[in-house]
């Protein structure tokens, strides 16, 4: 599959982040601010990666700038309400989806990352987000897991309940219908 965007897509979903740009703006969640020209022409340096941010977008994630770092780098986050609709009903990885033997899952969350162009968030990156955005409330997101919990067949994820975010574990081998993966793309 080409990984490229027609131009009709580009412009399409430009308008869509200089839009929700301007409403962080507006509501003082953007962390650092650069004017929407400068970040279009760093966009526009790098469509390869544009083609990335389009399958956070086309999968639910309503990817939005976060923030823009000393060397101009954006990095763009999922910020759905919750958990992207197009991200649901997948288990950890690729060794938790072979060790299913019945009604496995069509994918899985790190295979999903790495054919989107993407990273999974860690749980320090998911609690930040929180500090700007109150996501979760009712679905949940897989978070990297570090590799010794991995080895022995966990997994972690986290919400926001009661105000407050959590961190879970589950089998790497789970999915359910309420959780997915929010993703990072640094641009």
């Amino acid at each position: 599959m080409a990984k490229v965007l027609g131009d009709k897509d580009k412009d399409k979903l430009l308008n869509i982040i200089e839009e929700r740009y301007i409403q962080s703006l507006e509501s003082r969640k953007l962390s650092t601010v650069k004017g929407w020209n400068e970040i279009e022409s760093r966009l526009r340096r790098h469509w390869s990666k544009l083609w990335s941010l389009s399958q956070m977008e086309t999968s639910g994630g309503e990817p939005r700038l976060i923030s823009v770092d000393d060397q101009g780098n954006l990095l763009f986050i999922d910020c759905s309400e919750e958990t992207p609709a197009g991200r649901r009903n997948v288990c950890y990885d690729r060794e938790a989806l072979e060790s299913r033997k019945k009604h496995k899952p069509k994918t899985s969350c790190l295979d999903m990352c790495q054919e989107m162009g993407v990273e999974l968030l860690s749980e320090y990156e998911y609690r930040d987000l929180q500090k700007i955005y109150d996501l979760d409330l009712r679905t949940s997101s897989w978070v990297k897991t570090p590799d010794k919990i991995r080895k022995l067949g966990g997994a972690l994820f986290c919400d926001r309940r009661y105000d407050t975010v959590f961190l879970y574990h589950n089998g790497a081998e789970s999915y359910y219908s309420t959780r997915g993966f929010r993703a990072k793309l640094e641009i």
